[in-house]
């Protein structure tokens, strides 16, 4: 039978107070850091399914609880919840986050990646303008919402983009000019994938009907390859 992969919910400083999160460690017991963000769904089972396989690839995976243990499944309510969370606070307990990776006694890497999906694409970006050099790679899957920086020049990670030909929330032609502003911006390395398939065609909760099993496993793939060489 299979060790299952260690986890906890978990507690970590941020300025001003605390946040809490989900941690799961790799069985070796220590890896990389990758910081996994959520969706506008709050830090739901899918998230933590995610994390999970992170450090079943290897990662010490902390997915901070942005919403404060507050989860839907209903999108006119994660659309307030989501608009209820200032940029500022999301950036705020992000940066804490990082900071609790990077001294945990786990974590093997100088730096930290981070993956997010939807909001937690957007914020994914934003972690990478503010952090510079402690974000070695940043991967937002369709990432949208009130985090999307508008520049670009503090970015120093390596950036890997998963983009949607069909996403009704973030048109395949702003994500096509955000690649090209944040290479021209950053100067950093930037490869954006784009599928055939809707918004959010990753998460297998399904709950807006345009989740793809076959792309979501070709862009996990790629999304994992790119970590594990980019993370150090």
């Amino acid at each position: 039978m299979a060790e299952k992969t260690p986890h906890q919910n978990t507690t970590f400083d941020v300025e001003g107070g605390t946040a809490h999160g989900y941690l799961a460690l790799p069985p070796s017991g220590s890896g990389a850091a990758v910081l996994v963000i959520q969706e506008w769904w709050g830090l739901t089972d899918h998230i933590k399914d995610v994390a999970d396989r992170l450090a079943a690839a290897g990662f010490v995976a902390l997915a901070p609880d942005l919403y404060g243990g507050w989860i839907t499944h209903d999108g006119d309510e994660a659309g307030e919840m989501m608009a209820k969370l200032p940029a500022e606070e999301g950036a705020r307990q992000l940066a804490g986050a990082t900071d609790f990776l990077l001294a945990h006694e786990a974590v093997t890497s100088q730096t930290v990646g981070a993956i997010g999906f939807c909001m937690g694409g957007g914020f994914v970006l934003a972690l990478a303008a503010q952090q510079g050099a402690k974000v070695s790679a940043a991967v937002p899957f369709y990432g949208v919402g009130q985090a999307v920086p508008e520049s670009y020049t503090g970015v120093k990670a390596a950036v890997q983009g998963h983009y949607a030909e069909r996403d009704a929330m973030y048109p395949v032609e702003q994500a096509r000019a955000q690649e090209e502003q944040i290479r021209s911006e950053s100067g950093a390395e930037v490869e954006f994938h784009y599928y055939e398939a809707g918004h959010a065609f990753h998460n297998d909760e399904n709950l807006i009907g345009t989740y793809d099993a076959e792309k979501a496993r070709l862009a996990w793939g790629r999304a994992v390859d790119f970590l594990t060489a980019k993370v150090v």
